[in-house]
Order: C-alpha cells, then sequence, then structure tokens
C-alpha cells in the first residue's frame, strides 16, 4: 500500500525546535504551532485520540505540512508569535488587540525635542514605550516640562545656523517653557545633560534627578538665593508627590515584567506590568480567544512573547504564578512570598478586573453571546454532561413545623421563568421534616411533567446539604430518573456544592459567574417560598376566629373579609352593617359572638 504525502511529510519531520503551519485543500494556513522536537508534537496529532472535537475536525482538514527549524525555544516561541499575525489562522488563539500605541520621541538631532507619536521611525531617535494611552504620556511629559526645559520649537537647529544667528529666539523662551537653544543661550553639553535626567525619569528612576534638585538647593540656600532655592524646593515635592503614585513596591526590583493569566472556557486575559525602580511604568491586558481549548501554560507563553515584542521589553526576568518555558535568557520567577508576591497579585487582580469588564459589555453589546458563555462555563465548572439551559430549584420553608411549604423556581436561558414556577401545600408529611418534605415535591414535580409529557430540566438545584440531596434522589430513583437529570445540593454556610455519591464538595471561586447564578436561584427559591408561607400563615390568621363561629361558612368569611376587609373591622360592626352584608340570620350569630361577656378587647 503506498504512503500518503502526509505520512511521508509525518516521517521525515526533524527531531529539532521549530514552528509547524498544518495547511489545508485550499492552500490556506489554519493553525501554527512551536515543537521542542518538531516530529514528537506533530505526530501526536495523528496518533491520539483527542478529546476535542474542534481538535478532531482540524486535523481531518490538515492536508499538507509545513515547518522551519530554529535555532532555540524561544526563536520558536517569536515565530509562531508573528506567523499567527501574519495568516490569522482559523484554529489558532486570536490576539484580540491589533491597535497602535503611542510611543515618547526623543528626536535624533542637534538640541532633540520630546513628543508622543504614534510613529515609530528608524532613523537613530530614542522611543519610549509605547504607553498604553495618551494620558499617561500627557501626565509625563507635564512632569518633564514643570522640572526642565527643552526645546519645543520645531526648527531645524545646528551649530552653523546658530554660529551665523540665522536662528531666532521663539515665543518658548520668553515665557519660560524653552531654555534658548535656538539662540546659543545653552551648550549642547549642557542640553545634552538635561535629557539624561529626563530619560532616567521615563525609566522610572527619579533618585539622580532628586539627588541633583536638593544639593543644588542647598547651594542656593547657603548662598541665601532663596527665590532660586524655593523653586528647587517645589520641584523635589512635584517629584516625590509622582514618584509617590508610581512607586508600588520595593524600590530594588528593577526591570522586571510580571505576567497573570485569567481564564474560562472561551478566552484568556494576560496582564503585563513592567517594574522599574519599584514603579510600574506599563500596564497593560491582552485578551486572547480560545480556538482547541489551549492550556493556560500555553496561553501565557503565547501572551508574554506578544507583549514582550509589542512594548519593546528587553527585562532579563520576569515573575509569573507557574512555570513556563521561554528559553534560557529569561530568568523565570515564581513568587511565594514578599514584595514579589504582592507585585504578581496585583497583576493578577488587573486580569481579573479586565476580564469582568470584558464580561460586562459583551452583556450589553451581545447578549446572546454573553448567554452562550456563561452556559459553556456553568457546564465546565459543574461538570455536566451538557449545558444547563433549564434549571430548576427547590427550597423547603416552615416555621416551628407549622405551614410546611416548598417552593420550585425556574430558569430558562439564564432568566427566571416565572410561569413556571410552583408552590407545593406538603401533604404526606406530619411535623418539620425537611428530608422527607423534600423527596414529597421532588417526587410530585417531575411525576407531574413526566405524565404530562413536558420537557425536565438539565440541572436540578436543592437549598440544602447532603441530607436533602439525598431524599431528592430518593424520588429521582423511584421515577427512574437517576443518571438523567444532573442534581446537586448547596450548603448555606459555607456556599459548598454536593453531588450524588461523592463525599468531598466542590467549591467554586466566590466571584464566578456558575457560583452566582446558583446563588440566584437558591435565593429565588427561598424568597418565593417565603412569600407563599406568609400568605398561608396571614390567611390563616384572619379566618380562624371567623370561622369558629358556629353557622358561618367559608362564603360567609370572604363575603365579610372583602366588605369590612379584615377580621378585626368585622368585630367591630354593629348589627345592621353585618345584616347588609350576610342577612339577619348569619348577622345575629356574629354579633352575638363579638359582643357576648366571654370576649374581651
Amino acid at each position: 500500500m503506498y504512503e500518503t504525502s502526509l505520512e511521508i511529510q509525518l516521517k521525515t519531520l526533524p527531531n529539532l525546535p521549530g514552528v509547524y503551519l498544518y495547511i489545508d485543500a485550499k492552500d490556506t494556513v489554519i493553525y501554527v504551532g512551536k515543537a521542542k522536537r518538531l516530529k514528537k508534537r506533530v505526530s501526536s496529532y495523528f496518533t491520539k485520540n483527542h478529546e476535542y472535537g474542534k481538535t478532531r475536525v482540524l486535523v481531518k482538514k490538515i492536508v499538507k505540512i509545513k515547518h522551519i527549524v530554529v535555532d532555540t525555544e524561544t526563536d520558536a516561541l517569536l515565530l509562531e508569535n508573528n506567523l499567527i499575525k501574519k495568516y490569522k489562522p482559523r484554529y489558532n488563539v486570536l490576539l484580540k488587540d491589533d491597535k497602535t500605541y503611542p510611543w515618547l520621541c526623543i528626536k535624533n538631532e542637534h538640541f532633540p525635542r520630546i513628543f508622543p507619536t504614534r510613529r515609530y521611525i528608524k532613523d537613530g531617535s530614542e522611543y519610549f514605550g509605547p504607553y498604553t494611552s495618551m494620558k499617561t504620556i500627557h501626565t509625563l511629559l507635564e512632569v518633564i516640562k514643570s522640572l526642565y526645559t527643552l526645546r519645543t520649537c520645531e526648527t531645524r537647529i545646528t551649530p552653523e545656523k546658530i554660529a551665523e544667528g540665522k536662528t531666532k529666539l521663539c515665543l518658548g523662551y520668553h515665557i519660560h517653557v524653552c531654555n534658548g537653544a535656538c539662540g546659543g543661550l545653552v551648550s549642547e553639553a549642557a542640553y545634552k545633560t538635561t535629557l539624561d535626567a529626563v530619560r532616567n525619569i521615563l525609566k522610572g528612576n527619579f533618585k539622580t534627578s532628586l539627588q541633583q534638585f536638593k544639593a543644588e538647593m542647598k547651594t542656593y540656600a547657603s548662598q541665601l538665593e532663596f527665590e532660586k532655592a524655593q523653586v528647587l524646593k517645589e520641584k523635589i515635592a512635584l517629584l516625590e508627590n509622582y514618584q509617590a503614585k508610581s512607586t508600588i513596591v520595593n524600590p530594588k526590583i528593577s526591570n522586571v515584567d510580571v505576567f497573570s493569566i485569567v481564564s474560562d472556557e472561551s478566552a484568556a486575559f494576560v496582564n503585563f506590568l513592567q517594574i522599574s525602580y519599584g514603579a510600574i511604568v506599563r500596564s497593560h491586558t491582552l485578551e486572547l480567544k480560545k480556538k482547541l481549548e489551549e492550556s493556560d501554560k500555553a496561553l501565557l507563553e503565547l501572551g508574554i512573547t506578544e507583549l514582550r515584542q509589542r512594548f519593546n521589553s528587553n527585562s532579563k526576568e520576569i515573575y509569573v504564578p507557574f512555570k513556563v518555558n521561554l528559553g534560557e535568557s529569561i530568568k523565570v520567577t515564581i513568587p511565594k512570598l514578599g514584595d514579589k508576591k504582592h507585585i504578581l497579585n496585583l497583576s493578577e487582580r488587573n486580569a481579573k478586573y479586565h476580564r469582568l469588564e470584558r464580561l460586562k459589555q459583551i452583556k450589553i453589546t451581545d447578549p446572546e453571546r454573553h448567554f452562550n458563555r456563561l452556559m459553556v462555563q456553568m457546564k465546565a465548572d459543574l461538570r455536566l454532561s451538557e449545558e444547563p439551559r433549564h434549571i430548576e430549584c427547590f427550597d423547603n420553608s416552615n416555621i416551628q413545623g407549622t405551614h410546611p411549604v416548598a417552593a420550585c423556581v425556574v430558569f430558562k436561558n439564564g432568566k427566571p421563568s416565572k410561569r413556571d414556577y410552583r408552590h407545593f401545600n406538603i401533604k404526606t408529611v406530619e411535623g418539620p421534616d425537611d428530608f422527607a418534605s423534600m423527596t414529597e415535591v421532588v417526587y410530585r414535580r417531575y411525576k407531574r411533567l413526566l405524565d404530562e409529557d413536558k420537557p425536565l430540566p438539565q440541572l436540578i438545584v436543592i437549598d440544602g446539604g447532603k441530607g436533602q440531596l439525598s431524599a431528592a434522589l430518593k424520588s429521582l430513583d423511584d421515577l427512574n430518573l437517576r443518571g438523567k437529570i444532573a442534581i446537586i445540593g448547596i450548603a448555606k454556610r459555607l456556599e459548598e456544592l454536593f453531588y450524588p455519591n461523592d463525599p468531598i464538595p466542590l467549591y467554586l471561586d466566590k466571584k464566578s459567574q456558575t457560583l452566582k447564578i446558583i446563588q440566584q436561584l437558591r435565593n429565588e427559591a427561598h424568597r418565593f417560598g417565603i412569600e407563599h408561607h406568609r400568605n398561608k400563615r396571614s390567611k390563616n390568621a384572619l379566618h380562624t376566629e371567623l370561622e369558629t363561629i358556629s353557622g358561618i361558612g367559608e362564603k360567609s368569611i370572604v363575603m365579610l373579609l372583602k366588605h369590612f376587609k379584615s377580621a378585626k373591622r368585622v368585630s367591630y360592626a354593629t348589627l345592621d352593617e353585618l345584616e347588609d352584608v350576610v342577612g339577619v340570620s348569619r348577622a345575629k350569630k356574629i354579633y352575638n359572638y363579638y359582643n357576648s361577656d366571654t370576649i374581651h378587647e
């Protein structure tokens, strides 16, 4: 039997680091991946039984494999990232953020200007950034302009023009925002010293400028030039204030990149903090849209590579929450305690905040997408075999054993379906027995749905722990529904989720959307049950005394309450008023009952 072209390609792949490209019948790149050993990694796609359907579909579409051998894993990461951005393959992670970012440019010219730009031109100029917002750049420029006077005009200045007197002092000089470089009032050496101080501030190093300003202030003060000393004192205060707002960790932590990841079933969010001299000089969160159930490790590696490229980072050390493979040139630290752990926690909070904001935006702009995402997440979180688009929740309610009732609330497509809510009066249980009551209402609910051939839910939630869950399971067993409907119990104290035949409860993140939906169901069932219980007690209290009057039936009681509004008002009514409502005979019985000597106010 002849070997196919694909089989031949697999056999001839090298066991070296590199990048592989999967190509379909239309000659389109549908997937790009990296590997430490190309042959082993690529062959695994064709020899394994893949758990996920999308991976199986991908493998079926591959008709050709291309590969590129590189020297190291680091090179493979960089090349993979660039090829994903170039080809945008259907089955690769989607990098959601492709906008351009602003830089601060120190122009390559005599007496260089500093200004913001979105164009990175390789003309020898220095670029700091990119920054994630223009607001950050404007704040930095305001601080720099308050501390130092640099050239602001766009006039092309050369030493020859200055010597020949062909340049003129501009308005900036006269309003004291420029140091008069165009008029030859400052040397290039002095101007360079000022620029060096500005570079330090842009890198987050404030120490040099503060030392210089303090030394100059003391000099002026000793010479009794207090006005000049006051100007320097104000600059010191400005710089210290800016430094205090920027510094959040130990200033000894410098030139470090911090990365963290938060993910769900459909997307991941990688946060990047760049630390210089203990200050955050850059923060950005990258959204990655999943395509093939990628692991957090693979996503974080891709996110780190993309963010370091995008923001031109050359840091030799990174902090991450778990081990990643980025090559030998980068030191990977997994903080456990102290300032390093503090800064990693801050990065994780930023990633979580960004994810929550994104979910809120999707909920408003695309409710259907939000719901589908939530269903996928709930299926994974609760370990279900199908998405819980129809959920029912049960709760018992009784006070000191009186008037036991139960409630069933229904959520369909993530929203309360109030027309499907049901109240239950407990019929077969004597006294306050929550377990027996739960068995009764669950049986009655699903016996009726089966008899009426109505759809069953994908998930049942029981308000209670192991006891209530076991009671509900008895009914499912009697109806032959165990295993056909997923069922869980939620305990109030620690919000544990209990599963049948599993002694160890499941604990979800307190901020999890899945837990919030379960809590909403539980709270709604509790509210609905309490409301029914209150109405029943209220109705009973209203009717009790009237029902004790001999010869007064239910219809008469309803007529009296409808007219007088309360049992108390009936007791104060005159004989004539009662006769107008229920007639002479019954009016006398009621009037005599309330006005006999045995009745007390």
